[in-house]
């Protein structure tokens, strides 16, 4: 019924120090003259900030998580400037497309998928508004619409590699965990994560798979263009034909 996407390094490819570059200096550009003019301050902040959303217990949003720690460096005037924030995610920030590089594969996996009335959930761990993760989509040529969720910093409560993100999931959208396939690049945030739902995993071979030293498992490794071959077979094996 469902195919699960982790998308930073698998359904988009980039170079990671490259794209933190971009990011943070684009970012910066925009916030420099609006109070935020102390570059290794905001760093620590946004970092921070990410550290808490990753360790949220579910009780608020990833967004009220990060918020409280962003405050703590720079008030209520950082709440008061979520529109600019948001208006960078959907303009500036494009320009780390240049530490992106293309996915030919990701444009016919969403199709085939949904030629044959299977749903795409793009599993990405929530800790971007959702406007960056929507610009980050066009990258590739994929939109809003091509999902049945996004997982965003606004509406999430968790994120991998604790398993209650994917519960979640399965619970909202009365999924059961035969039901689903998760394909991503982490053995640990993906691969464990998902395993602790058992969620079938597949993690995609080449430079971006990441090894986790928390792993304790072996998963099925594939690659990209395996992966619409991957799904018929996986149709067929839970059909029982």
């Amino acid at each position: 019924k469902a195919v699960f996407f982790f998308f930073f390094l698998t359904l988009l490819p980039l170079h990671e120090v490259e794209f933190i570059k971009y990011y943070f200096e684009t970012l910066y550009s925009v916030l420099k003259d609006k109070g935020y003019d102390v570059i290794n301050k905001l760093f620590s902040s946004i970092m921070e900030g990410t550290k808490a959303m990753y360790l949220n217990d579910g009780k608020r949003t990833n967004r009220e998580v990060f918020y409280d720690v962003f405050k703590k460096y720079y008030g209520d005037k950082c709440v008061e400037d979520e529109p600019i924030f948001i208006e960078f995610y959907k303009n500036e920030f494009r320009l780390s497309k240049n530490a992106c590089k293309d996915n030919p594969y990701a444009r016919k996996i969403i199709d085939f998928l949904h030629e044959n009335n299977i749903d795409a959930y793009l599993t990405t761990n929530p800790i971007f508004p959702k406007e960056g993760t929507l610009t980050r989509m066009g990258f590739i040529d994929l939109k809003e619409s091509d999902f049945k969720l996004i997982t965003t910093y606004e509406d999430c409560c968790y994120c991998k590699p604790n398993p209650m993100y994917f519960k979640t999931i399965l619970d909202k959208f009365n999924l059961k965990s035969d039901e689903v396939i998760l394909f991503g690049n982490n053995d640990y945030e993906d691969g464990e994560c998902a395993l602790k739902n058992n969620i079938k995993t597949y993690l995609i071979k080449g430079p971006y798979l990441i090894h986790n030293k928390n792993s304790t498992h072996q998963f099925d490794q594939i690659e990209m263009s395996e992966v619409i071959s991957t799904i018929k077979s996986e149709i067929i094996k839970r059909s029982g034909n």
